[in-house]
């Protein structure tokens, strides 16, 4: 029980920090660069793939938990993106989809 209250207020602690008193936004890729599945999706499901699009430093970073490894993923932004060719297509990994 410990640890999960530790966890709580850590997480409460980070929201408190990242939030912005100036009216800030979160970066989000336009829907356009959505595949035709991920449209399909609710829109919460549509904003994280958006949100991986943005930023995909951030996400590289992350370690995923949710059993992915399994399936060759080093990362969350695995969960998301499966390939970006250098022409820039993006080649979409569904497993985020649920």
């Amino acid at each position: 029980m410990q640890r999960v209250t530790t966890i709580i207020s850590f997480a409460g602690i980070l929201l408190a920090a990242c939030t912005s008193t100036s009216g800030g936004s979160v970066a989000l890729a336009p829907k356009s660069m959505l595949s035709e599945r991920i449209l399909q999706a609710p829109e919460n499901v549509q904003e994280a793939y958006r949100y991986a699009l943005a930023n995909q430093d951030v996400l590289s970073q992350i370690p995923c938990y949710c059993g992915c490894g399994g399936v060759a993923h080093t990362s969350n932004l695995d969960c998301y993106v499966a390939e970006i060719s250098t022409d820039g297509t993006i080649a979409f990994d569904y497993h985020a989809l649920g």
